[in-house]
């Protein structure tokens, strides 16, 4: 499947790091070329680092020491107008879009966080979600592939909404769950259209969002001030298989698949890239 991209543009929210850089820099070796759009600005209740102007250019280079274009876009995913003008210029620019992977997202942890940081990541977890394909959609043609990442934590019973977890995890468990109900409704309604919808639903992925003291808190609680090192054997312990955090190369896969053509009859679907942490709370969906 090397170069099944090519001649494609894809729009990819935060790019500038994590996640999003790597779903960037994974499709532009497979032939896309990129819009890529971040924030490069710290939100003031994230909990953790998040990407900046040179972190953006950092993406920027990957992507075209690897020979593909790449036009990059500082936008809040938040402001539904600059994400129209990125998805405007990008288009612009390549003279299409085909891919879209709304990706951006903040988790504020603990129980010192201000109330607000729910609204915070409500507004850039699954409104931003929406801004991103509705700044899109005008471009999209018949083949095109909508990708959302959504999160096996927001899918495991209460592991998001307890106090010490405080009111952006909160946030965090109720968009990440609306990004599922979005996809599922969204590809019904674009599948006449030929435009497939799906979601991707990590498990630990080692980005800055996982591996900062808030979260180590979170996931030592019975430490005063725990390190990545206390952490880590705790951040494996969901996973059923032997891993204790997954690569975001590993995310990128998922992507990538649900991009290209391998996947074109695939919509819909809420794909889980959990190392299995999942099974223990879900059904294989067969009658009993």
């Amino acid at each position: 499947m090397a170069g099944s991209l090519s001649g494609r543009v894809a729009f990819v929210t935060g790019a500038g790091q994590g996640q999003g850089r790597s779903h960037a820099v994974k499709l532009a070796e497979e032939g896309a070329d990129i819009i890529a759009i971040d924030i490069c600005a710290q939100i003031e209740s994230a909990t953790h680092t998040m990407a900046t102007e040179s972190d953006l250019d950092e993406t920027t280079r990957l992507i075209t020491a690897l020979g593909r274009r790449v036009l990059p876009r500082i936008a809040d995913v938040r402001d539904r107008s600059a994400l129209i003008a990125a998805a405007q210029a990008g288009y612009d620019e390549f003279g299409r879009i085909d891919v879209v992977v709304a990706n951006a997202g903040i988790c504020p942890l603990g129980p010192d966080v201000a109330a607000s940081a729910f609204l915070d990541t409500v507004s850039v977890d699954l409104v931003g979600v929406v801004n991103t394909v509705e700044a899109a959609f005008p471009y999209l043609r018949a083949g095109a592939s909508i990708i959302c990442t959504g999160s096996m934590a927001a899918m495991m019973s209460q592991t998001m909404t307890s106090p010490e977890a405080g009111p952006g995890a909160a946030g965090y468990a109720y968009a990440k769950r609306g990004v599922a109900r979005f996809v599922h409704d969204a590809a019904l309604q674009f599948a006449p259209l030929s435009i497939r919808v799906n979601a991707v639903h990590p498990g630990n992925i080692d980005t800055p969002m996982l591996q900062n003291d808030a979260m180590y808190k979170v996931f030592r609680p019975d430490l005063p001030n725990p390190t990545r090192e206390d952490a880590e054997p705790a951040f494996g312990i969901a996973h059923q298989l032997p891993v204790v955090t997954i690569d975001p190369r590993d995310i990128s896969e998922a992507v990538y698949y649900l991009a290209s053509d391998a996947a074109r009859y695939v919509t819909g679907q809420q794909l889980k890239v959990d190392a299995g942490a999942l099974l223990v709370s879900t059904s294989s969906g067969a009658p009993a």
